[in-house]
């Protein structure tokens, strides 16, 4: 089953076009960029999975993961799940990929990701971090949504390679913690990974 929701991400033509052709008019990229998804097939198979009412991801940058997140929103809705997604950015110009038909079930909030996170009011079923990659902020973040996040939530943690604030987070919660390593091929990066907390008895 997840090894049909990595296909299914892998083989939706229209999502990779917007965003390789997208992300080679940005000057950072430049035309030679050669896009993978990495690690967000797992995001993609995590969303597809549970069926989240609500995810949140805290730093958006481009919007990648803001399209790859929606795409799988979208599936769900055609399932008959529906969902949303909401996205963080201190960055006024970050989320520039977020466009129809992706950002009709998703929209980007910009400010301190914190002051965003203290307004938000409805359960969080899926939680992503990634955005200010310091430990300190990242385990606010953590605490932040700590009486947010519904019973059954999952939360991925994008730093996990670098910190373990995710796992330290996790033992104070009483919840399991996993990391799953990403191994780029022939690649100078040696690869980050997702760090998954989720309820003991979920799994």
């Amino acid at each position: 089953e997840i090894s049909g929701y990595f296909s299914e991400l892998l083989n939706d033509e229209d999502l990779y076009r917007h965003l390789n052709n997208s992300l080679k008019n940005i000057p950072e990229y430049g035309k030679e960029i050669k896009f993978a998804y990495g690690r967000r097939i797992g995001w993609y198979a995590f969303v597809r999975i549970l069926k989240p009412k609500l995810i949140i991801e805290t730093g958006v940058d481009h919007g990648v993961g803001s399209c790859v997140l929606t795409s799988a929103l979208l599936r769900n809705k055609q399932e008959g799940f529906q969902g949303s997604y909401l996205g963080t950015d201190i960055n006024i110009d970050a989320g520039r990929l977020l466009i129809k038909p992706y950002s009709s079930i998703g929209k980007i909030i910009y400010g301190d990701s914190i002051e965003s996170l203290m307004k938000i009011k409805e359960p969080i079923d899926i939680f992503i971090n990634d955005s200010d990659h310091s430990s300190e902020y990242e385990f606010q973040e953590y605490l932040t949504i700590e009486e947010r996040i519904s019973p059954d939530s999952i939360i991925l943690g994008d730093n996990s390679h670098f910190t373990n604030c995710l796992s330290k987070f996790s033992k104070r919660t009483n919840r399991n913690f996993l990391f799953f390593k990403e191994n780029p091929k022939n690649h100078w990066y040696p690869g980050a990974g997702i760090g998954i907390s989720f309820k003991k008895n979920n799994f």
